[in-house]
This record gives structure tokens, sequence and C-alpha cells, in this order.
């Protein structure tokens, strides 16, 4: 019996094997080192371990299993079609071609059972210990003996190159250090990258550094020996306090005569002889491609009646939970759909038009407002909790074995923080924000970008977004920051111009389905009077006209933040000058772009050319709203340390310099005339 099992395990991992080696090589185009290698680490997770249903992938009660090791998704999608998911064998011979549902990196809602999108390396673990952190906070709010909701792992398959990204590392620390034990990295230590063995950069002792980061470490020393892997994810899956490691062994391109253990394999198709003279090396029909034997779908295939059955359990343990818990069972219901609790906009504050209010203060309110009917809405800020105005008054802080609180304490790991939010979005269940300033995006952009790609419902708080940073100097003075944010497809980026314009922004962030940025001053601002000018509300179109003339204007002025302001006192500069100015606060570019054409025309009329944006970052953008006609106030240079009203002043954002600008453009367009 053992032995005929034995050469079932055999013939369903080389038939993943010879599966990812036909897409590969039909496609001229993929990475076919680590899907060999990996083959049997796979199949033994999925037929052994992994509790999924192949006909529900979103079901709730699931493990998650995420490919860090993007580049080797043809592991993942011979798995996905073998178990049972709804992807054909067509579409596996249509791997990275146009349209396809099998592209060259796993991309969530293209791929059915693909839980975030990979690729970049180091993105996948550590969006694995947001979901792994994610499971702990929903389990402490939920579970009530002897009803086990989240009694699921978060199983990641990373790489030599996942290791090496600091991402990676970052996001592993901080797992250690809340020790999410149900969390299990199996890592493929082929030892070979694409510019051959990894000792030519790479000589750390992993192990080592995960024990030191609070992990559990285990060796499987060859990947081939389906029993030995089996037996150390079992051993992984009863650590309990700790996340575990499990180092395997494999090795690159396996079964390859010629290539086996050669960064040649590693990112490009093996070619026809030697796919041919593989597949013969490991017993498989060679004139066959795309050939997989029955009794190894049959076999695999069993996932799909494993999966009802563990589903109906489930569903049968949540019906008496919901008899025991009615409330907490609504609760779950609707916060596990995404939906916000009813009259959630109710606690939301409004600022008098009274003194000044710098809108990361306003949204530190907000956000303290909105916590005491979000509960799903947990976060923090890497290291800059008091400065962002991201802590929750009266929550606890979140640590290890205690998850009850809503404050997570990131540590000075932005790109980590920013990879952990979208494995924690992706899981479901919560609204995750973190916080930095604006300067620090940088070091999160891979994330943000895949966020967007992902359209994970993600905030970020970035604060201190100008010059007027001031004394810390130009190392932390935003500059180009803002226009990159607005160049990622798929975010919205939102920079108000006062306290209420904030708290419509929290409102905006809150009822997206994709991932937000609030930009937000250091430096205190007017809270406007809105009895005379247009409402905070407005900003849901994202530009819109704060304060007009009677009649079409001489001259628009448009602008964001905290250059809003600034704006509404030179157009009362402008009056007394003889020339009628609109006004237009234009807090996001995306939710403006998203409005029907009439609305824009009529906030930009066409006929009115002389326009001057005036906004504390590069012109970069500006002119598609300005037009050539027009011109621009922005910071072209980095800044300098100065107390913020020196520095920006000195930068040109003063009432005589808009008027001044503004009065050549008026010149300017007389002549024409």
């Amino acid at each position: 019996m053992s032995d005929k099992r034995d050469n079932l395990d055999t013939l369903c991992v080389n038939t993943i094997r010879a599966l990812s080696i036909d897409a590969i090589e039909k496609a001229k185009s993929g990475h076919p080192g680590a899907p060999l290698g990996l083959a049997p680490v796979g199949y033994t997770l999925w037929t052994r371990f992994l509790c999924h249903n192949p006909k529900n992938p979103n079901w709730l009660g699931r493990d998650r299993f995420i490919l860090s090791a993007g580049h080797a998704s043809m592991l993942l999608y011979s798995l996905l079609y073998l178990t049972g998911y709804d992807i054909s064998l067509e579409q596996i011979k249509n791997f990275r071609q146009l349209g396809s549902v099998t592209p060259g990196h796993p991309e969530c809602g293209v791929v059915p059972g693909v839980e975030v999108t990979t690729g970049p390396l180091g993105q996948g673990i550590s969006n694995g210990v947001g979901m792994a952190l994610a499971r702990e906070l929903i389990a402490a709010r939920f579970n009530r003996e002897p009803y086990n909701l989240c009694d699921y792992y978060v199983y990641v398959i990373a790489s030599d190159g996942d290791m090496m990204e600091g991402v990676a590392s970052e996001a592993s620390s901080l797992a250690g250090h809340l020790g999410l034990g149900k969390l299990v990295c199996l890592y493929d230590d082929n030892k070979v990258t694409i510019e051959g063995e990894t000792s030519l950069s790479f000589t750390e002792d992993v192990s080592a550094r995960f024990k030191a980061y609070g992990w559990h470490v285990l060796k499987v020393d060859d990947a081939n020996d389906i029993q030995a892997v089996e037996e150390g994810i079992r051993q992984a899956r009863e650590e309990k306090e700790r996340p575990s490691l499990v180092i395997i062994q494999s090795h690159l391109a396996y079964g390859c005569p010629n290539l086996e253990d050669s960064a040649e394999a590693h990112g490009a198709p093996l070619g026809e002889k030697e796919a041919c003279l593989t597949k013969k090396n490991l017993c498989f029909p060679e004139d066959k491609e795309f050939f997989v034997p029955g009794e190894v779908l049959k076999h695999m295939r069993n996932a799909i009646e494993q999966g009802k059955r563990a589903e109906e359990e489930w569903n049968e343990m949540f019906s008496s939970y919901k008899r025991e818990y009615p409330e907490l069972a609504r609760e779950w219901e609707r916060v596990m759909s995404g939906k916000l609790p009813p009259n959630w906009k109710a606690s939301l504050p409004s600022f008098a038009p009274e003194g000044k209010m710098a809108t990361r203060s306003a949204s530190g309110k907000a956000l303290q407002a909105l916590s005491e009917t979000i509960p799903e809405l947990i976060g923090g800020s890497a290291d800059l909790g008091p400065s962002n105005k991201t802590l929750i008054k009266n929550a606890e802080s979140v640590k290890k074995g205690h998850f009850e609180g809503r404050n997570i304490h990131f540590g000075v790991r932005e790109h980590g923080m920013a990879a952990i939010l979208n494995g924690m979005a992706r899981h479901g269940g919560m609204i995750p924000y973190g916080g930095t300033f604006l300067v620090f995006s940088d070091y999160m952009r891979p994330a943000i970008r895949l966020a967007a790609m992902m359209q994970a419902h993600v905030i970020y708080i970035f604060t201190h977004d100008s010059l007027a940073v001031g004394e810390d100097g130009p190392t932390h003075q935003p500059v180009e920051q803002l226009m990159s944010l607005r160049a990622i497809p798929g975010l919205t980026v939102i920079r108000p111009a006062d306290a209420n314009e904030t708290v419509v922004a929290w409102e905006v962030a809150l009822e997206a389905k994709s991932p937000v940025a609030l930009v937000l001053s250091r430096q205190d601002l007017p809270i406007l009077d809105r009895s005379s000018l247009a409402p905070a509300q407005e900003l849901k179109r994202g530009a819109y006209i704060i304060s007009d003339s009677d009649g079409l204007p001489q001259l628009i002025l448009v602008g964001s933040g905290s250059e809003v302001s600034l704006l509404l006192e030179a157009k009362q500069k402008l009056f007394d000058l003889g020339v009628n100015a609109r006004v237009i606060s234009m807090p996001s570019w995306e939710l403006f772009e998203s409005q029907e054409e009439e609305y824009r025309a009529e906030i930009f009329p066409p006929e009115v050319r002389a326009r001057l944006a005036v906004e504390a970052s590069v012109a970069q953008g500006w002119w598609k709203y300005v037009g050539e006609k027009g011109n621009i106030i922005s910071v072209e240079r980095f800044g300098m340390s100065a107390p913020a009203k020196a520095a920006m002043s000195e930068a040109g954002f003063t009432v005589e310099n808009v008027v001044n600008k503004a009065m050549e453009l008026i010149s300017g367009e007389k002549q024409k005339t």
C-alpha cells in the first residue's frame, strides 16, 4: 500500500512538473526552475494539509496560501487546476498570454484561488504576516469557546530572493515579536538566483537570523522526500507560540539532465530538447504535451469533496455559534462582508470656523471618533503615532498573546508596514491603516503599488506634507512624493485644505473599495468659514469651486491642501485690484477625473485661459489643468532647514507672489485680446 501511494505521489509531482514545463515552453517565457524543484513541496502541502474548497475559493474558514516566489506561478496554476479550481487545461495552455487567467505572476482578482498578487520578492511573505496578524485580531474579537471561527493557517512558499529582500526582514521581525503561531513559511533553499549561485552575494545563516527574530526553525534536507516535507510541516503546525520557518533544500530545475542547479533554468524556457530529456528523466511521456494521467486528476480532485465537507462542518459550527452568540454572529457577517456599520457617519466630527488646526490633528480627531463606531478600523504607524495622530485613545496596544488591542506598533519599518497592511486588507474583516511622514512614502512605494493593483482597501495617513515641515530640513520635506503617488493607477490621493475637508476625506476613504492616501499638514491651517464658501462635502468631487466671482471669472486659482487658504487670501487682494478670480480647491485628482465631463468643464471653463496652480510640490502634472497659457507656483528644488513660514516664503508661497503671478497672467491675456 505504501509503495502504491509513493508511486501515485511521484506521478502527481511529475505531472505538476510536466505541466509547468509544457506551459512555459508553449509561452516561450517563464521560470521553470522553481516549479520543478518545488513540485513535491507544493503537492505535499496541498494534499496533506491545506484546508480549502476549490469550488468556493473565498470560504471564510479556509487556510490562506501565498506563493511569495511568484515567478514560480506555474507551480500554483498546476495545483489550482489539478485540485479543481475554475482553471481549465486550456487556460494552462494560455499561460502568459493576453487576457489569460494564468498571467506571468499570480494576480488576485484574475486567478481563482490566488490570495494576493506576488512577483516582487519579499512582498508575499510580508503579506502573509499581515494575514496571520489579521487572523489573530479577528480571532480575539470573535472566537468563543468552543467555537474557533479562525482555526486556519497562513502558508507561504518563499525563495532565496524573498529572504534577501529587506521588506521580508522587516515583516518577519515583527511576526516573531508578535508570536504569530499560525504562520508557516516554507523556504525553498535552492541556492540559485538569476546571476548564479547565491554564494555570490548571500552567505548569511538564515536559520540563525529567523531564530533571532523569534521564529521556530526546522530543516528538511531533501524536497523530494515527501515524508520528510510532511513531517516538517506537521511540526511547524504544532508550534502555537511562534511563526515557523521550514527550510527545505531543493534542486532548481530538478530532473533536467543538463540544467539542474543551473541559473540558466531560473528564468527562461528549457528549450525543446531539454524539455523532452527532462520528461524522459522523470519517466513521463515525452511526446505528450499537457498530459494529465487520469489517476492523478482523480486523486487530486479529492480536494473538491474534502473542501465541501470542511466548509459544511465550518458552517454547522457557525450555525451553533449564531444561536449562542447572535449579536456577535451578525457583527461577524457584517465585517467579513466589508459593510460599514449603520449610522457610522453620525460619529464624524465637524469643526467651527474658529482658529486654526493642522489637518493631521483633524485626522486624529476623526479617527478617534470613527474608531468608536467602526471596530474593524485597526492600524498604527511606523513609530510616528504621536506625530501622525494615529493612536486610538483608550485602546490597547497589540502585543504577543494579546490581540484585543487596536493600536499596532509597526516599529521603524515603513516598507514592512505597507506590505503587512496589504495582507490585512486582503484577509478581510478589517480596514487597516498605517501612518508615516509623506517623505517616507518612498520607502513604502512597492507595497502601495501592489495595493493599488489588488484594489486592497488600505488607508495611508501621510503627514508633514510640505516644506512647512520646517526645521527638520530637506531630508524630511517632501517635494516629489505627492506627484509620485498620484502617478500610481488605482490609488486615490486626497490632500484636504482644512479640518472639515479632512473629515470628508476620511468619509471617502472608508467608503472606498481600494487604497486611499490622506496627505496632511504638520502646520496649523485656518478652519475655513463655509458660510461664504462651498461646503466641505464637495471634496467628494475631487475639485470644486470653493469661492467664485460674479459671472465668468477672469482668472482661475487652483490648489490643494495648505495652499487653498493662501489662494483665498490672494483672491481678495485681486478683487481689490479689480480682478475677478475663481478659487478651486482640488484635493484629489483621481476623484475629479472620475466626474462627468460636463462637471469638469464647469470647474475649468475652456474659455478661461488665465489659470494659476499653487501647490507645495513639483509642478509635474499640473499643466493638464492650467494649460499652456497658465502658470504654476511649485517647488522645483529640495527644501531647506528653516522655520515653516520662512521656508514656505522663500519658496514663493506668499499672497504677494500669488497676486503678482496672477496679474502677469491677466496682463498677458489682455495683450492678446
